[in-house]
């Protein structure tokens, strides 16, 4: 009965997530995937966890949104999110959870904490980030860039980037009764997760140039035409990125906790 009440709730949340626009058919289906096979590994304060990351991940792509609309522009995709974008973000919390529900190892439960730790320090560092007063510095020429650059910072990305990984870091320590050094681990290395993804975003990450505009965008069309990729390795889109760096942090930590 309560497996059917969860399994209920998960197919509510995906069906709101489309109806409020937060999630197109083929998001609402992934994030239903998803919440299924996080359940599957570590039940309700797993489903819990996630729903922390994706509720306040919305949150923050909703706030001020018309304050955003022009760096859209720049960006491959807008707040609502497709399947890639939940396989981005979600996809490696559910590859640990399906492992851990095979393996019962508690190295499982760090890499999946870590990877959603990594996924809100970088969803927060970009919808909050993007409000700065000030226009962000890429760290390849340390110069000030156009917002929604990947590979830039600012000191309110970045603050918000910690406050995000800290956020997950303190709910799994609460949840799964951890001691405070694994969550110090979660905190650090879910940051560490949105470093890395700005580092990928600014040497690898794929950016094109609209032949008819001239924007700097990460949209392969734009203005109707195919746009001039100027920079990055193919098939490095900001999914990619996104996905390869909370994967990354996700199993440093776990290295660093068997070796402890």
């Amino acid at each position: 009965m309560t497996a059917l009440l969860i399994l209920g709730v998960i197919l509510i949340s995906g069906t709101s997530g489309y109806l409020l626009n937060s999630l197109t058919k083929s998001g609402a289906i992934a994030a239903i995937l998803t919440g299924l096979a996080v359940y599957i590994g570590f039940g309700v304060k797993g489903l819990f966890l996630l729903g922390a990351f994706f509720a306040t991940s919305s949150l923050w792509s909703k706030y001020k949104s018309a304050a955003k609309a022009s760096i859209e522009e720049k960006l491959a995709k807008g707040a609502t999110r497709d399947w890639r974008q939940v396989a981005a973000n979600g996809g490696a919390a559910a590859l640990f959870s399906i492992i851990y529900y095979f393996q019962n190892d508690s190295l499982w439960l760090m890499g999946f904490s870590v990877s959603l730790a990594s996924a809100n320090s970088d969803t927060w560092a970009s919808e909050i980030g993007s409000l700065s007063r000030k226009s962000p510095i890429y760290i390849r020429t340390f110069k000030r860039i156009e917002k929604g650059t990947s590979g830039a910072i600012s000191l309110l990305g970045s603050a918000a980037a910690i406050s995000g990984a800290l956020l997950i870091a303190i709910l799994t320590m609460f949840l799964f009764h951890l001691p405070v050094y694994e969550g110090l681990i979660i905190f650090l290395f879910g940051f560490l997760g949105n470093v890395i993804d700005t580092l990928v975003g600014a040497y690898y990450q794929q950016e094109y140039r609209c032949v008819n505009c001239g924007i700097h965008t990460e949209k392969m069309v734009h203005c109707g035409k195919p746009a001039t990729r100027i920079k990055g390795v193919p098939f490095v889109d900001n999914d990619m990125v996104n996905f390869l760096s909370g994967l990354i942090a996700a199993i440093l930590a776990i290295w660093v906790i068997h070796l402890s």
